[in-house]
């Protein structure tokens, strides 16, 4: 795992690579937020609601990685 990690900050000093990992996790974000907000009708959200879809998000964008 340490050498996973390690390599993965390795490749991630290339600014490309980093962009893209970037995009891809704000898209996680911005996907969960569009989805919360059509499934509980929301406009405005709080500190909780935006906990919950950081959190979903998080859960996809690990899900994509593993593939």
């Amino acid at each position: 795992m340490r050498r996973t990690i390690k390599r993965l900050n390795k490749e991630l000093e290339d600014s490309t690579f980093r962009q893209g990992w970037i995009a891809n996790m704000t898209q996680c974000y911005m996907d969960a937020e569009d989805q919360y907000r059509n499934v509980n009708d929301k406009n405005y959200m709080n500190r909780a609601d935006r906990h919950t879809i950081a959190l979903k998000a998080s859960y996809r964008f690990l899900e994509l990685l593993q593939g």
